[in-house]
């Protein structure tokens, strides 16, 4: 049955200006931007079989080009316009950071993490740089590979804090082996780097350990700073 031919209260658009966005299924959102389906399959049917095939919305935000164009119904296209959307949340969560203090809205900082860090199949090391008021002045992707004490270098972090005139950071990294608890070398990282940045009167203020789909662990809340 055509998405038309459903009661009007529970077409996805109707129900998004009616209800709010909140109120939709992944599906539904997901028809919403697919637009239309195709024969014998409504726009909510292909919504439903892009989340089985990718087994979950953040692997399907995530997956590449190739992968995702294979889809019948898909295509390039329809990546770009995906990759799109991901890319103004994602500006849109850093403008906020910008604005006002990260503190103010936490799950704004731990949004960005998720979103930025999250699906990555590599490991990565990231520096979110406040200013005396704990505005975002700039988030910057430092280092990849496994972090060690050996591998993110503190004179760096030093020297990007410094350079970007920084009162206060927020250290963040993914595990995209999925396991959010901290390991011995996350810990000993972090103490090190909060070591290193003290001399030049920087705070740490967190170290988030981020993984997708959950919420980011936090290193302030853990008490490990």
């Amino acid at each position: 049955m055509a998405i038309t031919d459903w009661p009007e209260n529970e077409r996805p658009r109707e129900k998004l200006l009616s209800r709010g966005a909140q109120a939709l299924s992944d599906a539904e959102l997901l028809a919403l931007f697919l637009r239309v389906g195709m024969r014998g399959r409504s726009a909510v049917d292909l919504g439903r079989d892009l989340l089985a095939h990718f087994g979950s919305l953040t692997r399907l935000c995530s997956a590449p080009a190739a992968e995702f164009a294979r889809i019948p119904g898909m295509g390039l296209a329809k990546y770009a316009q995906l990759q799109a959307v991901m890319e103004l949340a994602r500006r849109a969560l850093t403008e906020k950071m910008s604005v006002g203090d990260v503190f103010d809205a936490p799950a704004t900082v731990r949004d960005w993490l998720r979103m930025r860090l999250g699906s990555l199949p590599h490991e990565v090391f990231a520096v979110l740089l406040l200013d005396a008021r704990n505005r975002l002045i700039e988030a910057v992707e430092l280092f990849r590979g496994t972090l060690t004490q050996t591998s993110v270098y503190p004179r760096e972090v030093v020297k990007l804090a410094l350079a970007h005139n920084a009162a206060a950071v927020i250290l963040a990294h993914n595990h995209p082996s999925g396991a959010a608890e901290p390991s011995q070398a996350d810990e000993l990282l972090t103490r090190s780097l909060k070591d290193a940045l003290a001399l030049v009167d920087v705070k740490v203020l967190d170290h988030f350990v981020v993984t997708a789909p959950a919420s980011p662990l936090s290193f302030a809340e853990r008490g490990l700073l």
